[in-house]
Order: structure tokens, then C-alpha cells, then sequence
């Protein structure tokens, strides 16, 4: 991940991007593999680690029904994840994880 972690960097850096992210399963592992590379302040906002789906719901906006009706590791989940971050931070940019898709969301804000 350290070699994906630093392509990112770069190319964010190079876009003026602001990045967030949003995690379940892995817990913090994305923000961690981003953050641990010198420099990373400068596109590195915030991580919010949501493993349970009350955490989804109370800290990014979540929908219950979204969670009711496709589940925790539903790539609608993934994607309100990923917009939840970008509304609860100054980022433009947020990756979202869960068990099984990864989700990336570009929001309103422009690059």
C-alpha cells in the first residue's frame, strides 16, 4: 500500500486536492498508509474510521435504509461513506473503504 499511498501524494499535490477518508474494515490503515509519508499535511485532511454502522450513520450522515436495505460492505454505502467525508471536512476528494468495495468520491467542491 506505501507505493499506492505515494502515487496518491504525488498526484494530489500536483492537483491541489484535498483528501479524506473514510473507513470501516480497514480502521484507519488507508489514513495511516497516507499520513506516514513526509509531506502528507499538505493533502492529507482528515480519516474517520466508522466500524460500526451507528458510527456511519452519526458521523457521516449514513442513511439507515441505505444500511437497512444493501448492507454495511454495499458499494451505496461505500459511496455515501465517501460523501459524508467530503460534507464533514475540507476535502475534495474521499476514498471510502469497506469489506468489499472501495468507493471514491468526487464532491462539489472543485479541484
Amino acid at each position: 500500500m506505501t507505493r499506492a499511498a505515494e502515487i496518491l501524494l504525488e498526484q494530489a499535490k500536483a492537483a491541489g486536492a484535498m483528501i479524506a477518508t473514510a473507513e470501516s474494515c480497514t480502521g484507519g490503515m488507508v489514513a495511516a498508509a497516507i499520513t506516514d509519508i513526509a509531506g502528507s499535511s499538505a493533502i492529507f485532511d482528515r480519516g474517520f474510521v466508522t466500524y460500526t454502522n451507528d458510527a456511519k450513520v452519526a458521523m457521516l450522515g449514513v442513511q439507515g435504509g441505505t444500511l437497512d436495505r444493501y448492507g454495511a460492505v454495499s458499494e451505496q454505502v461505500a459511496a455515501q461513506m465517501a460523501r459524508g467525508a467530503i460534507h464533514h471536512s475540507t476535502a475534495n476528494f474521499a476514498v471510502a473503504t469497506t469489506r468489499r468495495c472501495h468507493h471514491r468520491y468526487r464532491g462539489p467542491r472543485r479541484i
